[in-house]
């Protein structure tokens, strides 16, 4: 049973977000972008 347990938090894990570099609070993480949505600051992913 604690395998199982065990298994829950691994998937239940996922990476701290970026934090936005205007005013502090955690930026939304989308396809191509990163987002602020209390200050509208966004990082645009570069391709290449």
């Amino acid at each position: 049973m604690a395998e199982k347990a065990e298994k829950k938090k691994a998937e239940a894990y996922k990476p701290p977000k970026k934090l936005c570099p205007k005013c502090g609070r955690r930026m939304a993480i989308h396809s191509d972008r990163m987002a602020c949505g209390y200050c509208s600051y966004t990082e645009w992913e570069k391709k290449g």
